[in-house]
């Protein structure tokens, strides 16, 4: 958590998953393991039955009619050359009780504990295949039925409304200040006449005439509801009764029921009911998601058409433990690589179609306005801060197609880098301290796993946004915050400018780079840093 002038970023717990690699993993060392217990197996009874056949021939041999003192000498010999059979029977017993257990080998002695290894990696084979198709197959969600707010103005707020039940059209939103008002009195917000499958029945609404700073209660003829406040006005100073603090959220990655438990609701998200447990305390405005709400290919890829992607999305807002995180919090989006596919650089080309469906409906309908039409990325500001959120996979250059530091790649594409140049050199209302540049992806290059997929990828184009970033401490006045997630990992990095240049060191660019809020979290570190250029804080 950081505070400065009024400014409080709080990044949550995280909780963590395994990778897309893995199934066909498990499940081709599964038929190994299965043929080779079965071979073992049977090797081993046959040498048992093998020892015991030579044990029953030894005992005639050791009979009175057969001893050796009544053999020719000849047959002495025979006799006398036969006698390793104490041997045999050892190396016909098999692995021991903690080798079959621990080692998963069979033994013909110990039938149960053999029985019982193959249960058990039975199981954890049967576990991969739960965790992959029980959520998709049995709770595609198709008819769940939510409302859920997005962004909130100092005088407007926007609703987005699921509901796949025609019968209950028309929809009617009403409103109210919160409790403690003089003016409680229910007034009508909207009403929604149609919905339909093209939208997957989401469609928004807007609640506009809002006083700023206002506890606002919301109800909908689905029986529906939830609260929000309005935002303060740009560059007015956070209430009172906030502390004097204004605090959003800020994380990324979820996918449900991880970690992994059988006994689960498939659709849980353990990273929400921590969430749940701080918010009253933190008294939010807004959630910044940073992409990867949904894990389209991970641990496998179910699909490439539309009603592929709408599942997931359909899933996490079905998740029983949604509701704890949404009733009085706004969420905000960006996008990342897994709502389209793992380290996305095709543009609009391929999945990407069918992956922004969802990503429009669900999302950007009730995110704050885009920095111009049909764009992707979108800008805002309240309070003290003034907000740039970048779309950073849509206009992107391929990953690999020129060298990381070619002036030729881009990460944002010509319009959108030139509208967030324009958007840094802009004068800010007085009272605003800070501009945050919301990034799916980090923009230190300090990550050494993958690091062509982050801003490290693209440092010519890096390098411009830093050097603008830097002459808005130039300026003085207002700082620069870089927000990130997709690393499953926290970091926390500055970006002094080069010494002896026109910046002054108080014009150094801070990011925190934080996620998941709900998966798994690399068990090595790997962020280090290298250079003087991207210093690490933590």
């Amino acid at each position: 958590m950081d505070r400065r002038d009024g400014f409080q970023l709080y990044v949550p717990p995280d909780l963590r998953i395994p990778g897309h690699h893995f199934p066909p993993l498990v499940y081709g060392l599964a038929v190994v393991y299965a043929s080779s217990f079965a071979k073992q197996l049977s090797r081993q009874f046959g040498e048992s039955t093998s020892a015991r056949g030579k044990e029953k021939k030894n005992e005639t041999r050791d009979s009175p009619s057969s001893s050796p003192y009544n053999l020719r000498s000849k047959d002495k010999d025979e006799v006398d050359t036969s006698g390793d059979g104490e041997d045999a029977d050892e190396s016909a017993q098999g692995p021991n009780v903690a080798q079959v257990l621990l080692l998963g080998l069979p033994s013909p002695r110990y039938l149960v504990w053999s029985a019982v290894t193959v249960a058990v990696n039975l199981l954890l084979v049967l576990g991969v295949v739960d965790y992959i198709y029980r959520g998709p197959q049995w709770h595609p969600s198709h008819d769940v039925s939510f409302a859920r707010v997005g962004y909130v103005s100092p005088n407007a707020a926007k609703i987005l409304v699921r509901e796949p039940d025609l019968s209950q059209l028309p929809i009617y939103l009403s409103y109210r200040k919160g409790s403690g008002s003089t003016d409680d009195a229910w007034k009508a917000g909207g009403k929604i006449n149609v919905l339909s499958e093209d939208t997957d029945f989401t469609q928004a609404l807007t609640i506009s005439r809002l006083s700023a700073e206002t506890q606002y209660q919301y109800t909908l003829s689905t029986n529906h509801s939830g609260h929000f406040k309005t935002a303060p006005s740009a560059g007015r100073s956070p209430a009172k009764e906030d502390g004097g603090k204004f605090t959003f959220l800020t994380s990324s990655c979820i996918k449900p029921n991880f970690p992994y438990n059988p006994i689960s609701h498939p659709l849980s998200i353990p990273g929400f009911r921590h969430l749940a447990a701080r918010l009253p305390e933190l008294g939010a405005h807004f959630m910044l998601f940073l992409g990867d709400f949904i894990y389209i290919d991970v641990p496998k890829r179910l699909g490439v058409d539309v009603e592929t992607y709408r599942r997931e999305y359909r899933m996490v807002y079905n998740s029983p433990d949604w509701p704890s995180v949404s009733e009085d919090l706004p969420w905000l989006h960006v996008l990342d690589d897994h709502e389209i596919q793992n380290d996305w650089d095709g543009n609009t080309t391929g999945v990407y179609q069918a992956a922004a469906d969802p990503w429009i409906h669900y999302h950007t309908s009730v995110n704050p306005p885009a920095v111009r039409p049909g764009a992707s990325y979108f800008s805002f500001a309240q309070g003290p801060a003034s907000f740039f959120m970048m779309d950073t996979r849509r206009y992107r250059s391929p990953e690999f197609a020129a060298p990381n530091d070619a002036a030729s790649k881009t990460m944002l594409g010509k319009q959108q880098l030139d509208d967030l140049l324009l958007w840094l050199r802009k004068p800010e209302p007085e009272g605003v301290k800070w501009k945050i540049i919301a990034s799916s992806i980090p923009f230190t290059k300090n990550w050494r796993f993958g690091d062509s997929d982050t801003w490290a990828g693209y440092l010519s184009e890096r390098q411009c946004v830093l050097e603008a970033m830097w002459d808005v401490g130039l300026r003085g006045g207002v700082g620069v915050v870089v927000i990130s997630g997709d690393r499953h990992e926290f970091a926390a990095t500055s970006f002094p400018p080069p010494p002896g240049k026109k910046w002054p060191l108080s014009a150094t660019v801070h990011e925190f780079s934080t996620s998941p809020l709900s998966q798994f979290y690399l068990p090595v570190r790997t962020y280090r840093q290298e250079d003087d250029e991207d210093v690490t804080i933590k």
